[in-house]
């Protein structure tokens, strides 16, 4: 099965589809990419993901898996070379519950404050991003959960705040990580962007700002 043929769907701006990229460079696993056109989506990608009408969608063969964090196990247990997700049961657990702190309190909160508020709703944003950011700073890095030599999971799942993070806050015009506040976090984002996998396979960044600009715009400007 492992060897079964494997397409992946996925947008170029999107963190969603780069983390499951990142992973599956990581495992040398072939595949074929599509990209996909969020705004007008494909009937493929309304056949595959009939419920969320999302990307990234991972193709393996017959089978058909949604949902990034879901495909990152899905491709960690069908392809055993470089693990992902630690072997100690109790550190996956952890793994598996800061990425989805992450994502929950870091990512959603981030985007609605650089890119889809102004004002009140956005200076509230900004400090829930913030405080979920002390939480990761103190917390987790510098601990032994992040992939130490080599990438996991986490830093995967969490590698987003690497790149698109930055570029929000260009695009918002407002600093969420600063150095001195979060140099354990500063430091994870300069392994993370120097690691080949990652700072190979990430959208021209002139590009991805014009792109977030726009998205700003449409956000702020009270369309719906």
């Amino acid at each position: 099965m492992a060897t079964d043929k494997v397409k992946l769907l996925g947008y170029v701006f999107s963190p969603f589809s780069r983390r499951v990229e990142w992973a599956l460079k990581l495992k040398g696993i072939d595949y074929e990419y599509v990209e996909e056109d969020i705004f007008n989506k494909s009937p493929l990608l309304l056949q595959l993901n009939p419920v969320r009408k999302k990307v990234p969608v991972l193709v393996h063969g017959n089978e058909v898996v949604s949902e990034s964090f879901t495909i990152l196990e899905y491709i960690d247990e069908t392809w055993k070379q470089n693990p992902l997700l630690p072997q100690d049961p109790y550190a996956r657990a952890i793994s598996r519950f800061w990425a989805n702190f992450t994502e929950e309190k870091v990512l959603d909160a981030g985007f609605t404050a650089l890119i889809c508020s102004t004002g009140e709703q956005q200076e509230k944003a900004l400090k829930s991003t913030i405080e979920a950011l002390e939480h990761i700073e103190g917390d987790l890095m510098g601990k032994k959960i992040l992939g130490g030599e080599s990438i996991g999971y986490l830093d995967i799942a969490m590698g987003w705040i690497s790149y698109w993070l930055p570029i929000w806050e260009e695009v918002g015009s407002r600093q969420v990580l600063d150095p001195s506040k979060f140099p354990a976090t500063i430091s994870w984002i300069n392994k993370i962007l120097s690691h080949p996998v990652i700072k190979d396979n990430l959208p021209p960044r002139d590009k991805a700002v014009a792109y977030f600009h726009g998205r700003r715009n449409f956000k702020t400007s009270g369309k719906t």
